[in-house]
């Protein structure tokens, strides 16, 4: 195998593969990137088992040669060298060559390397996947909704379905849900597919949405999203992204919504998050990271901390609107702060259903996002 890159463009494709590759693999070779020379181009793998990213780099785009001299064949390279190497040679072309031993030759100027390689027909092979049903949607929206929920997956694995956000579409319209059994949160969005699309309880790895949303464009060009029974390919441009979706049923997380609300507090996203975040500064050095908001008589809401051993926080906020009961609860400030950073709102709206009841967060804008979040008990 032999071909001459432009290093810009190798570095990309490394830097996009790369994220698959895992360095507590048992199995060697998924700690390399695959690479296979065609005729037309080359082409990057690299795999975690759970994640699988697929890049290709044409050797012509528009105008621009970016490949020359391709001779077809295939190695697979220790991602851990490869990567660095080629980031720091010194040309604006790398040419690699490979010899019948897999021994691969980096030369840039007059800069070599010489790495050993591995086969390439020992890598496992990317899953096969029918193309037949396929969601269109843009990629800032996806990585939006990415976003807005994947932070509530669970981390720990007593219950591994709850490490994964629930993906169902019904009626062209297309949800996510993701719990800790803490706190949950939905994110809704009407798309556009034909009818008879539609799939419920597909849940996918946080950690793979994870490594997706970073390799997703920030604009609105459509991407194609296709589901089996145990994977999700998403189609970037030339870039494939391959996970494996979790087994098990998705518990039905609609029945622990409150649908009645004896409080509504209207505040402003960006002072009540202040407020927050001030009270957590003390609070994180405790235990459980506890903030307390209760409402007074004359109308304000007050927002503390106490943490014996370091000290306590009270600060007030005057809503925008207030109604219903008076409220004295207490809950973890981070559930609070990840889910206001996440609504993209200037007004959020809270309802209360008791002290320790669960209680909701909506932006005012808008009916798409919905946060729920436990109280936390404690002898306040």
């Amino acid at each position: 195998m032999e071909f001459t890159i432009q290093r810009d463009q190798l570095t990309n494709a490394i830097s996009t593969v790369g994220k698959a590759v895992s360095s507590r693999t048992t199995i060697p070779i998924l700690t390399g990137i695959k690479i296979v020379a065609h005729e037309d181009g080359i082409t990057l793998t690299a795999s975690d088992s759970d994640v699988s990213i697929e890049q290709y780099v044409p050797a012509e785009s528009g105008d621009e040669q970016w490949i020359e001299n391709i001779l077809p064949g295939s190695v697979v390279l220790p991602s851990r060298f490869f990567g660095e190497i080629v980031r720091k040679l010194p040309g604006e072309q790398v040419k690699i060559s490979v010899n019948d031993r897999f021994v691969t030759t980096i030369s840039s100027e007059r800069a070599e390397f010489n790495l050993n390689g591995m086969n390439a027909e020992d890598y496992p092979r990317l899953p096969q996947i029918e193309e037949d049903r396929v969601l269109s949607l843009p990629a800032d929206l996806l990585k939006i909704m990415i976003r807005q929920t994947v932070f509530a997956v669970a981390t720990n694995e007593t219950r591994p379905i709850l490490t994964g956000v629930m993906w169902k579409l019904d009626d062209s319209h297309l949800s996510f849900v993701a719990t800790d059994s803490h706190r949950l949160t939905t994110r809704k969005s009407s798309v556009e597919s034909s009818v008879e699309l539609g799939f419920e309880n597909v849940v996918i790895p946080g950690k793979s949405l994870v490594e997706l949303s970073k390799i997703l464009p920030d604009d609105d060009r459509l991407i194609d999203i296709v589901i089996t029974d145990n994977q999700i390919l998403v189609k970037i441009q030339h870039v494939l992204f391959y996970s494996r979706i979790l087994d098990g049923t998705y518990p039905d997380t609609s029945r622990i919504i409150p649908q009645n609300t004896k409080t509504e507090i209207n505040l402003s996203t960006k002072e009540f998050l202040g407020a927050i975040e001030r009270a957590s500064l003390l609070a994180k050095d405790g235990k459980s990271n506890v903030v307390r908001l209760f409402t007074r008589p004359d109308g304000i809401v007050e927002v503390s901390s106490n943490t014996p051993e370091v000290g306590k926080v009270t600060e007030e906020i005057v809503p925008l609107s207030l109604e219903g009961e008076d409220v004295k609860i207490s809950f973890n400030a981070k559930y609070m702060l990840d889910a206001l950073r996440a609504v993209d709102s200037q007004e959020i709206r809270i309802g209360f259903t008791g002290a320790m009841s669960p209680f909701i967060l909506r932006p005012t804008e808008y009916d798409w996002i919905l946060h729920l979040i436990l109280p936390v008990r404690t002898n306040q």
